[in-house]
């Protein structure tokens, strides 16, 4: 029998009972977007996160994994509360695009600071701008792998888009070419760097040559990009 997300989350909540606080799909999945791989992605908050939990947890997670999905985020709910400072970003996403499963929506009522989306989207920015350099200065004249790197670095990439949008004060378009535009708009690159990058259909043929201008302009991109994070107050 198939394992859906709705077989599952019957299932954690039959065996967490008044433990569960809130199991909430997240991500591509809730958004609509057309599958990548297996992936459906889940958060569950409950009471306390301890020992009994995870023994009642295990036996329903444990297919949920073998179907391809991730294992569920788990917060305990006073650790959820004490946690939108640190995971600004994703508590943003998570707000952007979920659907409650089971339990009651805590993200009613979640406050994420402006300054806490701010610094944190400032320093994956930059980290990933870094890992990136340290690569690209390896592999600047391997097509093979200077695609392998460039297209590794674009996870996430899409994420910070929208965080930059969401920072700058700028509504959030439904469509990754969307969400490209206004944040070149916003920070002043050509959006013509992303056209591959962005698009599934076109990302997963992309191809670069040894030397190629647009691993150079997709760095320079990521750099003007950070820049400009850090100048907003």
């Amino acid at each position: 029998m198939a394992v859906t997300v709705e077989s599952f989350a019957r299932e954690v909540a039959s065996v967490l009972g008044a433990r569960l606080v809130s199991l909430v799909l997240y991500g591509s999945a809730a958004r609509g977007d057309p599958p990548v791989g297996a992936d459906v992605n889940t958060v569950l908050v409950t009471d306390a996160a301890d020992e009994p939990l995870f023994a009642a947890l295990e036996p329903v997670v444990r297919p949920w994994v073998r179907a391809g999905h991730p294992a569920p985020l788990i917060f305990a709910e006073a650790e959820w509360r004490e946690s939108a400072d640190v995971f600004a970003i994703e508590f943003e996403e998570m707000r952007a695009a979920h659907r409650l499963l089971s339990g009651r929506d805590l993200f009613h009522n979640l406050v994420v600071r402006r300054e806490d989306l701010r610094r944190q989207l400032e320093a994956e920015l930059r980290g990933k701008l870094v890992r990136l350099r340290q690569a690209y200065v390896t592999w600047r004249s391997d097509g093979a792998q200077l695609t392998r790197v460039v297209s590794q670095t674009t996870s996430g990439l899409l994420t910070m888009l929208r965080t930059v949008l969401r920072v700058g004060g700028v509504a959030v378009p439904p469509d990754p070419e969307g969400v490209v535009r206004a944040a070149a708009a916003l920070v002043g690159f050509p959006p013509t760097v992303f056209d591959e990058l962005v698009a599934p259909a076109r990302s997963a043929r992309l191809k670069l040559g040894p030397r190629d201008p647009r691993a150079a302009a997709y760095l320079d991109v990521l750099a003007r990009t950070a820049e400009f994070v850090d100048r907003l107050t």
